[in-house]
């Protein structure tokens, strides 16, 4: 965490791949206190790893910060980064949960891939590491069941 954060404040060029992206983090500003993070990502977008063609999820990530939170440009960056990236719906949610739990050890995470159709089907995925620490609120994603989401 006492890295110079590399992206914030400075034009930045997208990354080639997941794996090429930085994703920085912060101290938490209120570290002993337990509060909820949350992103949301409503047009996420990958390509399907069998025909190229793009596919689109709508991502709720919200977490329990320990020591560090997570850098908002640097996720708005890794996230892109997954434009020109081929993956299985349930390979890219996971990853991009490991990467977010490794970049920051947060105390409580949770993400929910709600990914929209293919093949007449939507994949829904969701993982967390393990159970809401005591006394936090955490709320529903918001996110409907498919329905021609929106």
């Amino acid at each position: 965490m006492a890295k110079k954060l590399t992206q914030l404040g400075r034009a930045v060029a997208q990354p080639a791949s997941p794996d090429k992206a930085v994703l920085e983090s912060v101290p938490n500003p209120h570290p002993g206190t337990n509060y909820v993070v949350r992103f949301t990502a409503p047009e996420f977008t990958t390509l399907c790893p069998i025909t190229g063609q793009p596919d689109f999820a709508h991502f709720v990530i919200d977490y329990v910060p320990g020591r560090a939170i997570v850098e908002s440009k640097s996720l708005k960056l890794y996230l892109n980064s997954f434009r020109n990236a081929a993956g299985f719906h349930e390979a890219t949610t996971i990853a991009i949960a490991k990467r977010i739990a490794q970049a920051i050890k947060p105390d409580y995470l949770r993400i929910a891939g709600y990914w929209y159709p293919r093949g007449g089907i939507p994949i829904d995925v969701f993982w967390q590491t393990g159970k809401v620490p005591a006394g936090v609120w955490l709320p529903d994603t918001g996110v409907s069941p498919y329905r021609g989401r929106g």
